[in-house]
């Protein structure tokens, strides 16, 4: 794992596998040690709610398909009282058992079979995310090659002009920015913008995620940044 520069530095990020099919943990514990993380592994969920508490990872990749128990109730038992980012590693194609795992509490999901590179990525940027940034508990100005969002001034430029956002759009991107490179649940989304009472009317955010890549993407019909997750939710790329 690349050390930050400058000072100290971090302990070895450790990650808990938890996969029954041995061909697969063997494949991500080869390629995560020779990346320099820290691997515990589990074959089931019983085994993998022990070793989180008593090795507390930095990040769980999780398999849904466990011989125990669904990996929606392992997530659910994590949530209780860990927020350890949670990536679903499943070969479950269905959008309704994908999004229970995002609403039980994931940060992210692969589906199987899947790309080490890209894999490692997501589980790099769910640690960067998890990780206090050092001068305060979040960036305040994320930038991207045609606009920058000002967190704290509740601001979008693009291209050197102030883009005006109603309070339902910018309430919706500022999720979004919070979540940047994480997939938001359309749930999540919804409840968040709009209230508790709200979790399925998804034609709302069609209506407003157009009215943001309208204002904000460079070519709206080809999103870069506001990536949609049919189904499922959507992403925030800079």
């Amino acid at each position: 794992m690349p050390q930050p520069s400058g000072g100290q530095t971090r302990p070895p990020v450790r990650v808990l596998v938890v996969d029954d099919e041995p061909q697969i943990v063997r494949a991500l514990v080869i390629n995560l040690r020779a990346r320099k993380y820290e691997v515990d592994a589990a074959p089931d969920g019983a085994t993998a709610l022990q070793l989180a508490a008593a090795r507390h990872p930095d990040v769980i990749v999780l398999d849904l398909g466990l011989p125990d128990m669904d990996g929606a109730e392992v997530i659910k038992g994590l949530r209780g009282w860990t927020r350890v980012p949670i990536i679903v590693l499943s070969a479950r194609q269905a959008s309704d058992e994908k999004v229970e795992a995002l609403d039980a509490g994931a940060d992210d999901y692969v589906t199987k079979p899947f790309g080490m590179d890209e894999l490692l990525a997501r589980l790099r940027a769910a640690v960067r995310r998890s990780q206090p940034t050092g001068d305060g508990d979040e960036a305040v100005l994320v930038e991207t090659d045609s606009f920058t969002v000002d967190l704290a001034a509740k601001k979008v430029n693009r291209d050197g002009v102030d883009v005006r956002l109603t309070p339902t759009e910018w309430h919706l991107l500022e999720v979004l920015v919070r979540s940047t490179g994480r997939l938001v649940s359309q749930k999540q989304l919804l409840q968040e913008v709009w209230g508790p009472a709200y979790g399925t009317e998804t034609n709302y955010l069609r209506v407003y995620m157009a009215q943001l890549r309208r204002k904000l993407e460079a070519d709206p019909a080809h999103p870069k940044h506001f990536i949609t997750e049919p189904g499922m939710g959507y992403r925030f790329e800079p």
